[in-house]
């Protein structure tokens, strides 16, 4: 069951209805509070049903010998067991539907207890195997079975307690009021019905929901996706969610706010879907959305889940962003009607999303499932990369002043594969993070970039001050042994520690704010400086700056590079990031400068520090030494055009 409709041609009714029939809101909420029914896994009903079955077959032969013991004719006994075992014979038959095989042997657990009743004469101990066999048939947790046998039950009592009250009845004032009793029976039947619909909910609850946010889990999702295709013609989609970031929001808040975080993404995705899609917890971070259509209907929902999840929720005090990766596969695109075959394609499509930078949206094609073979090989290969020699650390010169001159480099890891060649970066790293050789691969570019630049301030002119800045990932912040590993690699390689920047992405401060917080501090207590990198991008970025434990900004290239654009708004952004920085005692930075009027209009607006191709790419280190040493630190004067005023006053 979902809540929600966003859909604007689905009116949302449900309030009005409420308002206008009381027992709306009343009706609602019993149907939300009954079991849904019909949610056994195959092989669990596989396994009931035989067990069920057997025993009807072995109670019709048992009638049969109890009607001769006692004493009835053998056509009496016959037709018992007939009665009895005919039906159950269609359980057997798995050419048919499931549900035609439960109900055939229902049927056959119901006219045994009446053929008993009748062979007892009405005895009234014989009616108790009624309620045996209502308590057997709960066993399938399934509303058709339940209500048949219920069914069967109250007819038998009042058609035959009129018909042939002696069939039903023992004794003279049961025969004479049938109807009474019929009813008195039945009520007892009711009774029984409850108890066993009660312990079938909570049954369901622990065998079919998830606890914590009462969503139906892998096996039932698993059932609804076989149903879905079985039962509706057309094409049918899966989206697979995984939130992102969720260990470093566990290993910052604890369970408690995971848990919180879990239950808040269930609630707003919930509140995206239409009536007829389906909401699974799959386990862990992971969710999963029945969508009867097609992937571009898929699509949509998907679009609206991530844009409602930008939004940070507060728990506990704090604000906590949960953001997802989604893949979309549907029967069209996976050219297959197995529920396997459409959760794998939906779920290679999320990787794919999670690994092309998260918070992002992947349609299933063939292109995908060879992608994710061949990421798959390059994560087996980047293993052995460290040992193989295949990684080497680049370094860009950052610039500083006008006329720009070197003042510092950012340490980048580079990997040459011996059949792809250069492997991006954006490539790799997500790689290294998922298996967790980014902290290995960390503290080798560490370790190397510090003892070249400690040699390019000894050896090489004009570099006795250069600063080296160090991107830190995700995992490498939650890894406690960071601020050791670094406080040891800079001893050993004798660089001053006030010559270290460590960098740090915007979103990774705000998803793990305290944790980030308190290795940042502890990183500036031994004298090294921070930067928050790609500074821009994050949700409410200026009130955040105030709070951030940095030294320096990095505004993000994306705002550089539409600098240069007629009526640019970034100029007015990138303005107030330079204006607040500069109010706070911070160093601005300004990254992939590519074009002069870029620079020009970053001096303008008082944007002294930059990076980029237009003064240099990342280079090898031989390269760098040769860079400097036929440009001395002072890069070559760049003719620029004059600065149009308007443009960089726009911001006022």
């Amino acid at each position: 069951m979902t809540t929600g409709v966003v859909d604007a041609d689905v009116p949302r009714t449900d309030v009005a209805e409420s308002a206008a029939h009381p027992l709306h809101g009343v009706w609602h909420r019993l149907r939300e509070w009954l079991p849904q029914g019909n949610m056994l896994h195959s092989h669990v009903f596989a396994a009931r049903h035989r067990m069920i079955t057997r025993l009807a077959l072995v109670q019709a032969v048992a009638l049969g010998v109890y009607g001769i013991v006692a004493d009835h004719d053998a056509s009496s006994a016959l037709v018992a067991v007939l009665v009895a075992g005919l039906p159950a014979l269609g359980g057997l038959l798995t050419s048919l539907p499931r549900a035609v095989r439960m109900l055939s042997v229902v049927t056959s657990l119901m006219f045994a207890s009446a053929s008993l009743v009748d062979l007892t004469h009405g005895l009234t101990e014989a009616h108790f195997h009624f309620f045996v066999m209502l308590g057997v048939v709960s066993l399938y947790q399934d509303w058709a079975a339940f209500g048949l046998c219920v069914l069967i039950t109250v007819v038998h009592h009042a058609l035959m307690g009129l018909a042939a009250p002696g069939t039903v009845f023992a004794t003279a004032a049961q025969r004479s009021h049938p109807v009474q009793w019929a009813l008195i029976h039945g009520g007892f039947i009711l009774a029984a019905s409850i108890t066993h619909i009660v312990a079938w909910r909570f049954t369901e609850q622990l065998e079919r929901r998830d606890p914590l946010t009462q969503l139906p889990n892998r096996a039932a999702f698993a059932d609804q996706v076989d149903q879905a295709l079985g039962q509706h013609p057309g094409p049918v989609s899966v989206l697979f969610v995984d939130l992102d970031n969720f260990k470093a929001i566990n290993d910052s808040g604890g369970h408690h706010l995971g848990d919180l975080a879990l239950t808040h993404a269930a609630t707003v995705m919930a509140d995206n879907l239409r009536p007829n899609d389906v909401i699974a917890r799959l386990g862990g971070d992971e969710f999963a959305v029945l969508v009867l259509g097609d992937a571009t209907l898929g699509e949509r929902l998907a679009t609206r889940i991530l844009k409602s999840l930008q939004e940070p929720f507060t728990a506990d005090g704090r604000e906590v962003l949960v953001t997802a990766s989604i893949g979309v596969a549907d029967t069209e695109l996976t050219i297959s009607r197995v529920s396997a075959d459409l959760l794998r394609g939906a779920d290679l499509a999320m990787y794919c999303a999670k690994s092309s930078g998260r918070n992002k949206l992947v349609r299933y094609s063939a292109e995908v499932d060879i992608a994710v073979r061949e990421r798959a090989a390059l994560a087996a290969d980047l293993q052995h990369a460290l040992e193989r020699n295949e990684l080497d650390v680049y370094y860009q010169p950052v610039v500083l002043g006008e006329p720009p001159r070197v003042c510092g480099v950012e340490a980048l890891a580079r990997w040459h594969h011996p059949r792809h060649g250069m492997v991006p970066p954006d490539t790799f790293i997500p790689l290294a993070e998922e298996s967790g050789l980014i902290k290995t691969i960390g503290a080798f570019v560490f370790r190397v970039a510090a003892t070249q630049v400690a040699a390019w301030h000894r050896d090489l002119p004009g570099c006795a001050d250069l600063q080296l800045a160090v991107n830190l990932s995700p995992v490498q912040l939650r890894d406690p042994t960071l601020v050791a590993m670094i406080g040891d690699t800079l001893g050993h390689s004798g660089l001053a520690p006030g010559h270290l920047i460590v960098e740090v992405t915007e979103s990774m401060l705000l998803a793990e704010l305290d944790l980030a917080r308190r290795q940042l501090e502890a990183l500036r207590s031994i004298g090294a400086q921070v930067a928050i990198d790609d500074f821009g991008t994050g949700y409410s970025s200026l009130s955040y700056l105030a709070k951030l434990p940095a030294d320096q900004v990095k505004i993000d290239k994306s705002f550089v590079q539409d600098l240069a654009r007629e009526k640019s708004p970034s100029v007015a952004l990138v303005r107030s990031i330079i204006d607040m920085a500069t109010a706070l005692g911070l160093d601005v930075q300004a990254e992939g400068v590519e074009i002069d009027e870029q620079q020009a209009i970053l001096s303008g607006l008082g944007c002294e520090r930059a990076q980029g191709f237009l003064y240099s790419r990342p280079l090898p280190s031989a390269d760098f030494a040769q860079f400097m040493s036929a440009t001395p630190r002072v890069l070559p004067t760049v003719e620029l055009a004059p600065v149009d005023a308007d443009l960089v006053d726009e911001a006022s």
